[in-house]
């Protein structure tokens, strides 16, 4: 690694032997005043640094100035450890003194060690984290403490050594492992690691990192550091904390968690550890008791727990407990540092510029920052030569340091059909005799004709490379520091993350802050990429209610055995097939999303930007499901034909909708797989209409668009049939006092508010449109909050007449039916628009029929027309916009349509439903209240005129809803103070929400403005 020079040095700094150095924006933090005392640190690439503390300074002075000599903007993911008088590890507190707990200071060194270990490395925003957090799993392997099979251990420490000697080469694989030790017994496994290192071939130093830490966090022993401890019993256990709470071990099987939010306190009498749960009917004991070696395990152990709880529980850093005037009862410990939702709002708000850092045990140029090149060099080499290798399409630059020629075969690879390119240019003006020296000679190798120089068979894949003395001289005139690259890595000799695209250095074109910043919001910037990422996120949800039916329904109904069999079967065998075919599609998305976001090279090469082929193959393959999705009506059908006959099957269904899984009606997800199918026609409809003819992914996506079409086409008018059912269906579960809603011929047109006159004044009233009859009802004040029936209007021979003036009421009008007239008044002129077209269309269509409407009413009333209730028990809007991942209320749902547009005084017809269905979305969304600070990522499922917020993709059920009928979408204004791209606002009366995209297409296909999702129809009233 003598090629690559710290930024301290080229400064004239004293040599620093640590990871990486002072970013010229971080400054150390103040010291008080006082005598300086020397404090030893080892890092986790087993240096050492010296720092000067005052003798005063608490803490977190020190921890400071490791992470600022580390340029480490996530430091509260890690510690210092140190082992005390009592030979007792122990962390340093941050907020002491930092010479009252190191007693010894010249005798005592102290470890920065990964504290916080998260569940997912994805969580780490910055790639040095993700290093550090690589060499703690490295260290704790060597050690012993991450405990694994081997296979898992031959996996990781191919990792480990693809990240520090590259690519797979026999005899240097062999010795790196005989030379050094990073599993306990490794030498029993020793050709596992290598057969499993063969195959890491192009992998870059920071995709090693990842892997390792994708395969670390998912072993039972990730981030567990044991404290003896045993049980009541005397039995002999082991205790842990992780960030889902306190763990239980004996050996090192895990025998017990308790989560945190099981847990209501955690103390320590004396050497005993006590845990007292939260009351549950099912527990023996709400109070857990651990014998420890002494009270200062317990302690210990008790202040881990309280820190691990805060850091990843609580949304900011816990206040300090005010100090008692006389007595002080407990201990005043508490968590000093930022939470993990302080640090990942904090990273990703502040958009921080990437430091160069160099790996300490890598023997391959990653990340690190090459020093610039002298302007002797520039001025001596042609501009064009100077262009051509610092151009983002030529990934190589000049090996040096006297490297043996042991190591030639190490170099990476530049791309082949750029080699002609870089041959002729180069050759035109160096002197290849000057540039090599007789021991390092080589021959360029002609990729056009295919010829192979003896000189590459060190070369795993036999691409060309450069060799060059080691004297780094061209024509005689000195380079400086030069380098190898080759795939994956920048001209700058760095490595490229995963997560970050190529920068070229100042020898060619610097690329100022805000280029910076417009390159990584825009790659890639072809609009088409954010359209197959719709393809991709909405895949990933329709899976996920897939899922619903095929598991979690079958698994709910299978326990009680009430549903018959021949329902049961005819689900399982029409939807089963479908999810295991969308399974494998979801898979060749989002392989071939990963290589068009540039997370591979193919992205350079072209060769994976675009999505028509795989849309074309699998709606070929979907096709041959047709079958499956014609039976997906009569599974809806006999589903409820199962209900209506027996009380037990009703009743179970209606308790598995109480459950959070399922966070739609259930006859919605029986017609996800129809929906789907226009999802994939307008999908496809965006990318041709994109496209020029042209393009190589146009001829794709357009055979592709013309298979859907078809079979759109075919299944249309069972769709439309089956939408209308589920819809009477839903509509039956939210009124009481009505019977035989669904049956044939009756169609659904719209339902909402209006303030019904009569002699008491004007009321609230909840009216249903149908293709016959038009029922008005009121909240009940049954347990189930239904509505009641108040009466029904026949359609047949019925007239209607704006009555404004007539009555003084703004925006009414009057229905005259046969037997009876009725006078109503909408919210405003435009809601009174749609309910008379409405109306009036269903007038013509009942006349069209020429028979009168059945009558809706149950039996059991005794007039059509129903003594009005004076009131009705009122929900908040806060009620109904809870974050409760529960939306229930008592045996039935409080936030349906119905619902919500009796609270939100707004209406919604079948069209509105349709168009929804053919607009729902998912994705990632940043979202922000009205008081709050930070942006907070969430998975956002757009569906049902209503969003849903989840934490990640994977997870099963929403943490939260928010319907949004009768909300406004704006942009914020200025006053706002919103400095941030893509932002739309939503708001209702107080409630008021941010929400961020990021891209613009994904910014247009939310409403703003009136533009994007719903252009037909005002959903969102705007402002």
């Amino acid at each position: 690694m003598g090629a690559v020079e710290e930024a301290g040095q080229r400064l004239g700094a004293p040599e620093s032997f640590g990871v990486s150095t002072l970013e010229p924006g971080l400054r150390p933090p103040a010291q008080p005043p006082g005598r300086q005392v020397s404090i030893r640190v080892q890092m986790l690439d087993d240096t050492q640094e010296v720092f000067q503390i005052s003798q005063r300074s608490p803490g977190k002075v020190l921890f400071d100035l490791v992470c600022v000599h580390l340029n480490l903007t996530e430091g509260d993911y890690f510690g210092l450890e140190y082992q005390d008088q009592r030979k007792m590890t122990v962390w340093l507190d941050l907020l002491k003194p930092t010479l009252k707990q190191i007693r010894r200071p010249k005798n005592t060194i102290l470890r920065f060690v990964v504290k916080f270990f998260p569940p997912d490395h994805t969580q780490l925003m910055e790639e040095l984290t993700r290093y550090f957090f690589a060499l703690q799993i490295k260290r704790d392997l060597a050690c012993g403490r991450l405990i694994c099979n081997d296979t898992s251990a031959a996996l990781m420490v191919s990792h480990i050594i693809q990240s520090e000697i590259g690519d797979f080469d026999e005899t240097q694989s062999w010795q790196h492992l005989l030379h050094n030790k990073y599993l306990p017994d490794q030498d029993a496994i020793r050709d596992k690691i290598t057969d499993c290192h063969r195959k890491h071939v192009g992998q870059t130093p920071a995709e090693s990192d990842f892997q390792l830490l994708e395969i670390a966090r998912r072993l039972e022993m990730y981030g567990v550091r044991l404290h003896p401890a045993k049980d009541r019993e005397g039995t002999k256990l082991s205790l842990a904390v992780a960030h889902t709470g306190v763990l239980v071990f004996q050996g090192y099987t895990k025998i017990n968690a308790f989560n945190w939010s099981k847990i209501r306190k955690l103390s320590f009498k004396r050497k005993r550890f006590l845990i007292k749960l939260r009351a549950d009917p099912n527990a023996h004991h709400d109070t857990l008791e651990f014998a420890m070696a002494s009270r200062d395990c317990c302690k210990i152990f008790w202040k881990i727990c309280v820190e691990y709880h805060a850091f990843f529980r609580l949304f900011e850093e816990p206040k300090p407990k005010p100090k008692p005037i006389l007595f002080t009862r407990g201990s005043s410990f508490r968590f000093s540092g930022r939470t993990q939702k302080q640090i990942i709002d904090y990273v990703k708000d502040s958009e921080l510029k990437k430091v160069p850092f160099e790996r300490k045990h890598s023997k391959i140029l990653s990340n690190s920052s090459m020093s610039p090149q002298p302007a002797s060099f520039r001025s001596q080499v042609p501009k064009e030569v100077i262009q051509f290798l610092v151009s983002p399409f030529i990934l190589s630059l000049i090996y040096c340091n006297y490297a043996p020629f042991s190591f030639l075969g190490r170099f990476v690879h530049i791309y082949r059909h750029f080699w002609s390119v870089f041959n002729s240019s180069l050759s035109r003006y160096l002197n290849l005799e000057l540039l090599c020296s007789q021991k390092y000679k080589a021959v360029f190798l002609q990729s056009n004709s295919g010829e192979r120089n003896p000189a590459s068979d060190d070369s795993p894949l036999g691409s060309p490379h450069v060799i060059v003395n080691g004297s780094g001289s061209v024509n005689g005139q000195g380079i400086g520091c030069t380098g190898v690259l080759g795939p994956g890595q920048s001209p700058e000799g760095r490595q490229l993350s995963p997560l970050t695209s190529p920068l070229l250095t100042e020898a060619g074109y610097v690329r100022n802050d805000d280029e910076d910043e417009a390159r990584r919001k825009k790659f890639p910037t072809d609009k088409a990429y954010f359209i197959a990422k719709e393809l991709l996120t909405t895949e990933r949800t329709y899976l996920k209610d897939l899922q619903v039916i095929t598991e979690s329904f079958q698994s709910f109904v299978g326990k009680d055995e009430v549903l018959p069999d021949s329902v049961k079967n005819l689900i399982s065998a029409n939807y089963d097939p479908v999810y295991k075919f969308h399974q494998g599609f979801l898979k060749e998305v989002e392989q071939r999303l990963a290589q068009w976001s540039g997370r591979s090279n193919a992205h350079i090469k072209g060769d994976y930007q675009r999505i028509g082929d795989i849309l074309l193959k699998n709606i070929q393959g979907l096709r041959q499901l047709t079958i499956h999705l014609q039976k997906h009506s009569e599974c809806l059908v006999e589903l409820e034909r199962a209900c209506r006959s027996s009380r037990k099957v009703e009743t179970v269904c209606r308790d598995f909708e109480q459950q959070r899984v399922c966070y739609l009606p259930f006859n919605i997800f029986l017609l996800r797989p129809l929906h789907r199918l226009l999802h994939y026609k307008l999908i496809l409809e965006r990318l041709c209409k994109h496209y020029p003819p042209t393009h190589e992914d146009f001829r794709d996506c357009r055979a592709a668009l013309a298979d859907i079409s078809e079979m759109v086409l075919q299944l249309q008018g069972a769709m439309m049939k089956m939408e209308n059912f589920q819809k009477l269906l839903e509509l039956k579960k939210d009124l009481t006092g009505i019977d035989n809603l669904a049956i044939h011929g009756r169609e659904f047109i719209r339902l909402g508010c209006l303030s019904k006159l009569s002699g008491k004044g004007l009321q609230q009233r909840m009216f249903f449109l149908f293709s016959d009859s038009l029922v008005y009802t009121s909240r009940g004040m049954t347990p189930s909050n239904q509505f009641k029936v108040h009466g029904q209007l026949s359609l047949y021979g019925m007239t209607i007449r704006e009555s404004e003036e007539e009555w003084g009421v703004p925006h009414s009008f009057t229905l005259f039916g046969q037997r009876q007239s009725v006078v109503v008044a909408a919210s405003c002129a435009s809601e009174m628009e749609r309910w008379v077209e409405d109306i009036r269309m269903a007038i013509d269509l009942a006349e069209q029929s020429s028979s009168p409407s059945t009558d809706l009413l149950s039996t059991s009333l005794p007039d059509n027309k129903l003594l009005e209730d004076s009131g009705a028990e009122q929900e908040s809007e806060e009620e109904l916009c809870s974050s409760r991942s529960s939306l229930e209320r008592q045996g039935h749902r409080g936030n349906t349509t119905v619902h919500v547009c009796w609270h939100r005084n707004t209406s919604v017809s079948m069209v509105d439903f349709s168009v929804a269905v053919e607009n729902q979305l998912s994705g990632n969304l940043l979202r922000k209240f009205k008081n709050s600070n930070g942006w907070q990522k969430l998975w956002v499922v757009f569906t049902n005129f209503s969003l849903f917020f989840y934490k990640s993709h994977q997870d099963d059920y929403p943490l939260a809803s928010l319907p949004l009928l009768g909300y406004s979408v704006t942009v914020p204004c200025e006053s706002e103070n919103i400095h941030k791209d893509y932002v739309f606002k939503l708001h209702f009366k107080s409630h008021v929400y941010y929400f961020r995209s990021e891209s613009e297409y994904t910014f247009e296909r939310y409403p703003v403005m009136g533009n994007g999702l719903f252009p037909s129809y005002t959903l969102f009233y705007l402002q």
